[in-house]
């Protein structure tokens, strides 16, 4: 019985078609995906390259002043993109992998990135993760949504129960022939990944397989439930077919409204509000308050002062320029959290929702998430405070510009951890599993062959 339904199952044109029809966008999607690593590698290499040749230039013409020089001067930290983000680009499509800032005002500087064409911002990216979301339930749907009716509507049903001993042990091997040729293309399709994308063989690499594995896995117990109520072909596909828009797009596109609405963040407008005011209106201001706040925020700086009667002096400058970043340090704050508090309500409620649970676990395993570009913005807070407090006593003594060694500054790196709970990570997928296997199961058991 067995080698019969697997030889039918090969003779199929229309489920060997869709079988090769995932293997090939798989295929596309993983182009894209060394596509996106080359952009972002490039970019790194070339803002490393020219941050040097543009340090050299500056300091070799606006060598008279240190503080001038410093007005213009960049120095680069790069969110460098793990191999595994070529499989799920997640939002590293939208934030800038550089950012280049100098020791100025820095919220100002935090969120500006590089221009992209808005067209290609419209189409997206075609990435691994997006197929396997999208594109693996559509494939598994219109593999089983007719299991058992294809059997009745082609008058072969009674046949089948006169002669198999057990139909539902037929059925469950014709699923799992669909199960494994799926699984099979997955597996490929991930080999082939970790080579052409040079992916290495980590704990996250194999959370990221394995979060496949169960959510194919999950499409298949829910498509066995389905066909478990006995309706016919097309009931059974509009059945499934409803539970792919509600899972795919219409929850998750709710829960994103509900968040944004739940956790508003006006603070994001404040803080360049804030942060221009807070520098801006120093202009008008006297300068002392100014030089006083400064002090008391850096005392190691206290032996440095502005000269009485004078407009204009670089402490009190960078000392304007610090208060920009001062102001708008609450809404700065309150921005992040209300940001982290978004991204954890998404991943709590996902734990309900397979789809958004499977996008949230791959674009963290792959560090393409929020949560990933907001720890490299604190990051860049401590590189622009280190940079800032190694070039302030420099400034204010007026040290000459060839005695630096400007070689010294290349473009640093920031790479974030990865931390598994495998817990998290495979519990809603079984528990939601096991439901529909068990509610499945019910089901057959009730219904009379």
């Amino acid at each position: 019985m067995k080698s019969l339904l697997l030889k039918n199952f090969l003779r199929s044109k229309g489920l060997m078609s869709g079988l090769i029809l995932l293997f090939i966008s798989g295929l596309i999607s993983l182009n894209f995906g060394k596509h996106f690593l080359e952009k972002n590698t490039e970019t790194i290499q070339k803002t490393a390259h020219y941050q040097q040749i543009t340090i050299d230039r500056y300091a070799e013409y606006v060598n008279t002043e240190m503080g001038l020089l410093l007005y213009y001067l960049r120095f680069g930290l790069a969110n460098s993109p793990d191999r595994l983000s070529g499989l799920s680009i997640g939002q590293r499509d939208i934030t800038p992998s550089v950012h280049s800032v100098t020791i100025r005002n820095l919220e100002e500087q935090k969120y500006s990135s590089e221009l992209t064409n808005p067209m290609y911002q419209l189409l997206g990216n075609l990435d691994f993760s997006f197929i396997l979301i999208y594109f693996f339930p559509l494939i598994i749907i219109a593999f089983c949504f007719n299991l058992i009716s294809e059997e009745k509507e082609e008058g072969t049903w009674r046949l089948v129960l006169s002669q198999a001993g057990s139909p539902q042990k037929m059925l469950r091997t014709k699923l799992a022939i669909r199960y494994l040729s799926v699984v099979l293309v997955l597996a490929v399709l991930l080999f082939v990944a970790k080579f052409y994308l040079t992916i290495p063989i980590t704990s996250a690499f194999l959370a990221y397989g394995l979060s496949c594995l169960l959510y194919v896995s999950f499409w298949f117990c829910l498509c066995w439930l389905i066909i478990s109520f006995h309706r016919n072909s097309s009931q059974s596909a509009l059945l499934l077919l409803v539970c792919w828009i509600m899972l795919t797009m219409i929850i998750p596109a709710s829960l994103q409204a509900w968040v944004v609405s739940q956790y508003p963040v006006p603070e994001a407008y404040a803080t360049v509000l804030e942060s221009r005011d807070g520098y801006h209106t120093q202009w008008d201001k006297p300068k002392e308050p100014t030089v006083d706040s400064f002090h008391k925020r850096y005392p190691q700086f206290e032996a440095y002062s502005h000269p009485a009667g004078k407009d204009y002096s670089w402490l009190w400058y960078y000392a304007m320029q610090h208060m920009g970043d001062e102001a708008a340090a609450k809404d700065s704050k309150a921005l992040r959290d209300k940001l982290r508090q978004r991204n954890e309500f998404s991943r709590q409620a996902g734990l309900l929702f397979p789809s958004i649970h499977t996008q949230l676990t791959l674009n963290e395993l792959c560090l393409s998430d929020l949560d990933n570009y907001l720890n490299f913005l604190e990051k860049l807070e401590e590189f622009h405070e280190q940079k800032r407090l190694y070039f302030y006593p420099k400034i204010f003594e007026e040290s000459p510009v060839p005695s630096e060694n400007w070689n010294a500054f290349p473009l640093e790196y920031f790479q974030d951890t990865i931390l598994i709970n495998w817990v998290n990570l495979m519990l809603p997928y079984l528990l939601i599993s096991l439901l529909c296997l068990v509610w499945a199961q019910f089901n057959f058991t009730r219904h009379i062959f």
